[in-house]
């Protein structure tokens, strides 16, 4: 079939570059790792919205089969029945305004069905200081405000008590801690944890985080205790690299080296604490020792900025990094709680920490992971909201930031707002030929050819070494803008490349045989690209039509019918299956076909086209019923 650019290949190619802008300004010290496996980690959940809007309506109370939209908590312990909401209260709760609890709540939860996180929990936390005696509410109101990173509402609201599930107590045990630190009150955050460690399933971040908050509230016992002997390796790894950082703070420089020297030579590990231990060393004048681990870091294959930085600052005898600040510290290590989350897909979980870690340290990074982390947990809304607080301070993040809010925007079928954030994306790193390849691919998209063909034919993308991706976007626009010599020279330019990359044998293929210059060799590549890709309905089309093409009308109908079967709202195959029907006479169930294509996504051309087969072949009107029948 035609070229088709599908917006899977942007999505795949946007995600892959937005992740190498953003490598450089985020890379930590240590590269992603697998977390170990913990007890059951509920996902969050928002459960679909019946109503169409989140203005908040008037004092009224909703029919008596109102439903709990709730956020639910998925394979939590079983716990006594709470209340539900009530399908009528008497009176009513209503606020100061007159509005009313029920409003509220209607509101709160279509904004948290639409993805508009901070908007629904405002609206539940509204809710909650109406009803204080709702736990349902309570929680929901939690929860909301969790993923939303009103984290001061989360403390004050936090549920507790008998039939609580553990996921939300220990949730709010955590946040009260955090936020009374990121207010100042380190005691009294030690105090919360000193009264019994975070427990499951945020164990794991309680225990990074809570010698830092020690060490900031003058508890240097309990941030110098020596972690648990029953953490999963990673995490026990995670501890003592912590407590290698606070023997730093604390000038016992002796210990805090031996902690390294043993955390790096194991196989692991190495990898994970090289750069930490080297920036140690700089601080402690030891720039020989430091360069070896350098050295060592990079033999092993490491490739992150910071990295390479160090290693070049240590040659140039450069001023060595300052040790982390116990703010900064803690945030560190509630990000790689996140981190872990996020390996295990607890998306929901890492949203929390990375938010209590950006109100430690409000810096662009943990907003674009905060982002990142919500479109993975497909929060779109959400995810374009956080993602839009990353500034321009950093060239590069704030690029990436952009690229991947157009991709949630494409994803969600905003295709000029998409185009915006990467023309913005494009004018902050003018010379970042990856963006340049995304912006050309997204006005392809969108049929505004000439303008792509501007940006690929511009220095960034027509260079000598370009990748078979350019080419073949760059013969997509010609061969939509009918210029069909240099849609081949591309297409055979991308082939050279990439000989057996499917997508370019089936569109180069096709050409050939639709434009009857190279009819065999075309069928020969297409079924080539069928063998390679055979769930492909566009490649499917391909070979079929090649089948048409020379005469081979009953396989044709068989392959033709398979591929609608694939794509049935593709107008251009339906088109074909058409054609196909009637070279074999089945007149009836080729009426069908063509008045089925003018009920889809066609363009003019083709719908010319169709209307002139059921005029002249069948003596009928066009019909835009899919379903209208005609006499053979």
């Amino acid at each position: 079939m035609r070229f088709a650019f599908r917006r899977s290949a942007l999505f795949a190619a946007a995600s892959l570059i937005a992740l190498g802008m953003a490598a450089p300004s985020l890379a930590q010290e240590a590269p992603p790792i697998e977390a170990a496996p913990v007890p059951v980690e509920p996902a969050v959940e928002a459960e679909p919205s019946l109503e169409p809007d989140a203005t908040v309506p008037d004092a009224e109370s909703p029919d008596a089969e109102g439903q709990d939209p709730e956020i639910i908590i998925a394979e939590t312990p079983a716990t006594p029945e709470t209340p539900p909401i009530p399908a009528i209260w008497a009176p009513i709760p209503t606020d100061a305004e007159g509005r009313s609890a029920y409003g509220y709540y209607l509101a709160g939860r279509n904004a948290l069905t639409s993805g508009e996180s901070e908007a629904g929990a405002d609206y539940l936390a509204r809710v909650e200081a109406l009803t204080p005696e709702q736990p349902r509410v309570r929680e929901q109101a939690f929860t909301a405000s969790l993923l939303a990173g009103d984290l001061d509402v989360a403390a004050r609201i936090a549920p507790e008590g008998e039939g609580v599930s553990p996921v939300i107590v220990q949730a709010g045990r955590l946040v009260a801690a955090v936020q009374a630190f990121v207010h100042g009150d380190a005691r009294q955050a030690n105090t919360v944890l000193k009264s019994g460690p975070i427990g499951e399933p945020h164990r794991r971040a309680g225990l990074y985080v809570a010698p830092w908050i020690a060490a900031a509230a003058g508890d240097w016992d309990r941030a110098l205790a020596v972690p648990p002997t029953d953490l999963d390796p990673i995490s026990t790894l995670v501890a003592r690299a912590n407590r290698a950082r606070l023997l730093e703070q604390r000038r016992r420089y002796d210990e805090a080296d031996a902690e390294w020297r043993d955390l790096t030579s194991h196989a692991l590990a190495s990898r994970l604490f090289r750069l930490p231990y080297g920036e140690f060393l700089e601080r402690r004048g030891k720039r020989d020792e430091a360069l070896v681990q350098y050295d060592a870091a990079v033999t092993a294959g490491a490739t992150d900025r910071m990295t390479l930085s160090a290693h070049a600052r240590v040659l140039a005898k450069g001023r060595p990094p300052a040790a982390p600040t116990y703010r900064q510290g803690a945030a560190m290590a509630l990000k790689t709680a996140a981190d872990q989350a996020i390996a295990q897909r607890v998306l929901e979980f890492g949203v929390v920490y990375l938010r209590l870690a950006l109100n430690l340290e409000p810096t662009n990074e943990n907003r674009f992971l905060i982002g990142q982390t919500l479109q993975q947990a497909e929060l779109e809304p959400a995810a374009r909201a956080a993602l839009a607080q990353v500034g321009p301070e950093d060239a590069e993040l704030y690029a990436a930031a952009r690229v991947q809010s157009a991709l949630s925007f494409e994803k969600d079928g905003m295709a000029d707002e998409a185009l915006a954030e990467l023309r913005r994306a494009a004018d902050t790193r003018p010379n970042e030929a990856g963006v340049a390849y995304l912006l050309a691919g997204q006005l392809v998209q969108m049929k505004r050819y000439d303008e792509a063909l501007t940006v690929l034919n511009g220095p960034l993308l027509n260079v000598a070494d370009q990748g078979f991706e350019v080419n073949f976007l760059r013969g997509a626009a010609y061969e939509a803008l009918n210029r069909k010599p240099e849609a081949e020279a591309e297409l055979w330019a991308a082939l050279q490349k990439q000989p057996n990359n499917p997508t370019v044998l089936n569109y180069l293929g096709y050409l050939w045989v639709d434009s009857g210059t190279r009819v065999e060799q075309g069928a020969e590549m297409i079924a080539r690209a069928h063998a390679a890709d055979p769930s492909d309905g566009n490649i499917q089309d391909s070979l079929g039509w090649a089948q048409y093409r020379r005469g081979q009308f009953d396989v044709a109908v068989t392959t033709l019918e398979e591929a609608v079967a694939k794509e049935p709202a593709n107008a251009e195959i339906n088109d074909h299956l058409g054609d196909a029907y009637w070279a074999v006479g089945r007149q009836r169930e080729a009426g069908f076909q063509w008045n089925r294509v003018l009920t889809l996504d066609v363009e003019a051309e083709r719908k010319a086209e169709v209307e002139a087969k059921l005029r002249d072949k069948l003596g009928q009107e066009p019909t835009d019923d899919s379903g209208a029948g005609v006499s053979d």
